[in-house]
Order: structure tokens, then C-alpha cells, then sequence
């Protein structure tokens, strides 16, 4: 479903923002720009959540009697 998306360069990828801009003007470009930021730091932690689960439960203390 998503293989269409390895095949995009650079040179696309700044076509689209460019065209984002035309159509949505510079601040809610940046407003995008800034919820994509926050989205991607909030799946990253997650992410490391996800990964450590046990490191997480040894580190509370009281949690191993």
C-alpha cells in the first residue's frame, strides 16, 4: 500500500511543500509544520515506552519485593 511512497525524492517532497503553501498560505503552513513536529516527538516517546517496558517497572521504587 505504502510502496508508492519509497519511489518519492527530494525534489517531489519540495514540490508538495510548495504547493501546501499556495494553498493554505505561510501560517498555516507553519502551524502544520509545528503539529507534525509534536506529533512525530509524542509517537517517539511512545515508542521508547514501548521498547523498555521492564527497564520502566525495575526502575519504581517498591516495585520488586
Amino acid at each position: 500500500m505504502f510502496n508508492v511512497l519509497k519511489n518519492v525524492g527530494s525534489g517531489e517532497v519540495i514540490i508538495i511543500a510548495v504547493l501546501i503553501l499556495l494553498f493554505f498560505g505561510g501560517k498555516k503552513f507553519t502551524e502544520l509544520a509545528q503539529g507534525l513536529k509534536q506529533s512525530k516527538k509524542e509517537f517517539n516517546k511512545i515508542k521508547e515506552d514501548l521498547q523498555k517496558p521492564q527497564e520502566a517497572k525495575n526502575n519504581q521504587p517498591g516495585g520488586d519485593s
